[in-house]
Order: structure tokens, then sequence, then C-alpha cells
């Protein structure tokens, strides 16, 4: 498994990202498999387009609900 900082902003990390994917082992980190790491846009801007990948990006980012609020929320 892989895993990737929620930081980054990319469409592994976003709620729109169709892809397989569990929060991490570490805070603020998603994990996938590296050989299944493709997934649609729901939604976004890219829906109906190419399955997109951990390292794309776009200006719609919205953080994966499965991560909870970001951490500057919680105060």
């Amino acid at each position: 498994m892989a895993s990737q900082p929620v930081e980054r902003r990319r469409c592994l990390s976003c709620n729109r990202w169709g892809g397989a994917r569990t929060p991490g082992p570490e805070p603020e980190t998603v994990s996938y498999d590296e050989d299944n790491d493709r997934g649609d846009c729901q939604d976004g801007p890219w829906h109906g387009t190419s399955r997109r990948g951990p390292r794309n990006a776009c200006g719609q980012w919205i953080r994966w609900v499965a991560l909870g609020p970001a951490p500057d929320e919680t105060q």
C-alpha cells in the first residue's frame, strides 16, 4: 500500500474521487493500492472523462468525508 498526504489536495483525497482507498495509518494521509489507483471523478470538473489517478488535481478539490474535518476546523 502506498499513501499520500491530504495537504497535496490531489484527486485521491477528494470527496469526488471514486477510486479504492482508505484513510491512512498516519493522520492526514490516504492509503491506496498502486496497482489499482484510478477512479472516476463524480460530479466534479472531470466527470465523465478519463479515470483520474492519485497524482491528478483540479481547482475544485473537496476534502474526503471519511477523513473527518481538517485539523484547523476542529477548534
